[in-house]
């Protein structure tokens, strides 16, 4: 940039500025350490006014009749414009405003990019000029801003306890066992309809089925005979038959006409293999199939014995109770601090319980990102004073409330009027077992969906774990999804996903003051906060450190005094150019 040439006169003019400054150098650094001194005392006074509780004559030209007029103005609203347009042109202040913004000091597009050459640098790079490091590389004179009470980058983790009940199947085979017996066998004749001793047979009546079977017949005796001499002798009237009777023991009182040996086949199943099994009180048999394709024939004994089936495969059903504990990992973490035990299996006594701990996320502890570093300035009519900080909670304080303000208004509900609602999901696991879709917070966010695939997790899942690693996503509890012979075995996690952590915080917090405690797990639906229950909350009273790194400064520069004294520099250069 090309500077103008200044007149003689103008230097002659500035130096005897200098030697009357240097005069009175004295008076004006006494004046400037008074002035000092006095706007300390009075920030110390402000700041006490401020906390407590200040009344209306404690303000200073606070005038209560000036607002009587208010009321009319609500009810002709269209007046306030006009009433506006009308103070603005006799408004002092107003029009010492527009003055300041018409005789403002102008700069060319090259001097502004000059100026704002280092903000672009970090703009572009800006990991490279956090925690106190100036642009340079060098460090900074940077105080630390206090921690937060310890909220920020903790998650929940849970573990189960009480009953372990496993679905099981087993499988067994029984064979069939054949052997040859040799077993005498009794004949008889018998009458089936004659009485006893008729033609020297007893009735048939006396054998009994379970033991004699009829196996023949032969002819009974002649009761009359005749012949000739052509024919020959003959019967002429024939007697009963006899009924030829075989039993596997003699008769009492009975003479067999016949004594013989059989070969008997004797079959018994060897159910030896699923003794075990079927003696199990919680096993059921399910299923029995043969494993023969056909009938088929083994010789046993030199003997050929043919059966349908051989041999079988049987199915059986089990389930078996155990106690059950997987918190032994958690609670051998001393960073994790108990919260609560809660009942998942709802019923009397209590089978299933599912205990919570809260956790830091690993490699986060949420401090060393936010500074208060000195270079800050306070300048008049060319003369700069830096300004001396303290670290406080304040700002972040103040501006994380702005933030919340600003939220409300996106996050109103004009159908319900309510602020901040959430959306329920919910995500399922195994109790006591490998399945777990429901990690998120807590975990690494990449790998953390790369199991979740894994494990066969669906979409709406997958997604709430994201949400919940980003910290949107607050946990409501959990409750039993399905349950075998009264036991728990599945489980849904409940959460309640904003649009912000702020509006996480809010929620969490916020309830806690009310009360308005989550519903159940399986109940809940993260209705927000009505316009009532937001009024009364104290954000005084919130930790917000998760998201004071996400509202301030990460770092302020050092060298900041030396692009603002470049600033008034280039004042300096206007009002020369622009001079009489």
């Amino acid at each position: 940039m090309t500077r103008r040439h200044i007149p003689a006169s103008i230097i002659t003019l500035f130096g005897w500025i200098a030697l009357a400054s240097l005069a009175h150098s004295q008076t004006q650094d006494s004046a400037r350490a008074d002035g000092k001194a006095f706007g300390q005392s009075q920030i110390e006074k402000a700041k006490t006014a401020a906390s407590t509780s200040p009344d209306a004559d404690r303000i200073p030209n606070f005038n209560a009749d000036a607002t009587s007029s208010l009321a009319d103005l609500a009810e002709q609203p269209e007046r306030i414009e006009a009433k506006a347009r009308s103070a603005a042109r006799s408004h002092t202040g107003l029009q010492t405003i527009d003055d300041s913004v018409r005789r403002r000091a102008r700069f060319t597009p090259a001097e502004i990019e000059q100026v704002i050459a280092r903000a672009g640098a970090i703009n572009e790079t800006p990991l490279e000029y956090t925690s106190g490091m100036a642009i340079g590389g060098e460090k900074g004179t940077c105080v630390p801003l206090p921690p937060g009470s310890g909220t920020a980058g903790s998650y929940f983790a849970t573990c189960n306890t009480g009953t372990i009940i496993e679905q099981g199947s087993g499988m067994c085979s029984v064979t069939l066992l054949a052997e040859i017996e040799q077993q005498p066998r009794y004949h008889y004749l018998c009458h089936a309809i004659s009485t006893y001793g008729f033609g020297g047979a007893p009735s048939c009546d006396i054998f009994k089925a379970d033991r004699c079977q009829a196996t023949g017949s032969r002819p009974g005796p002649c009761l009359q005979w005749g012949g000739n001499r052509e024919q020959g002798r003959y019967c002429v009237e024939p007697g009963e038959p006899y009924v030829e009777m075989t039993c596997s023991s003699s008769v009492v009182g009975e003479t067999p006409y016949l004594v013989t040996s059989e070969n008997i086949v004797i079959t018994r199943r060897d159910e030896s293999q699923c003794q075990s099994w079927s003696d199990e009180a919680d096993c059921s048999q399910i299923s029995e199939t043969c494993t023969d394709e056909a009938p088929q024939t083994r010789i046993v004994d030199g003997v050929a014995v043919t059966q349908s089936c051989w041999e079988w495969e049987r199915r059986y059903q089990c389930v078996r109770r155990s106690a059950g504990n997987d918190c032994s990992e958690i609670e051998a973490r001393p960073d994790c601090r108990f919260v609560r035990e809660d009942c998942i299996s709802e019923d009397s006594p209590c089978s299933t319980f599912e205990r919570v701990y809260e956790c830091p996320i690993p490699g986060d502890d949420g401090t060393g990102t936010q500074y208060v570093c000195d270079g800050d300035v306070y300048c008049i009519d060319g003369s700069c004073e830096t300004i001396e900080r303290t670290a406080n909670d304040e700002f972040k304080d103040a501006a994380t409330a702005l933030h919340a303000m600003n939220e409300a208004r996106g996050q109103f509900d004009p159908e319900t009027l309510t602020l901040f609602k959430g959306s329920r999901e919910t995500c399922s696991s195994k109790v006591f077992g490998v399945l777990n879709c429901c990690k998120g917070k807590g975990f690494p966010l990449i790998p953390g969906v790369s199991l979740l695939v894994a494990l066969g997790c669906d979409r709406e899942e997958i997604l709430l774990h994201e949400r919940d690693a980003q910290g949107l996503c607050a946990y409501v509890g959990t409750y039993c999804s399905s349950k075998f012979l009264g036991v728990c075995t599945s489980k849904r996690k409940a959460y309640c996903c904003f649009e912000s952590k702020l509006s996480r915080i809010l929620q969490e917090q916020g309830r806690k003051q009310l009360p308005k405690p989550w519903a159940k797990a399986k109940e809940e639906q993260c209705a927000g906060f009505t316009l009532d229950e937001f009024a009364r909350l104290d954000l005084s009273q919130m930790d917000f450190s998760e998201v004071y790194a996400e509202f301030t400064e990460a770092a302020r520069l050092p060298d900041e005094l030396e692009t603002s004294a470049l600033i008034q520099q280039k004042i300096s250069d206007y009002y020369e150019r622009s001079g009489p």
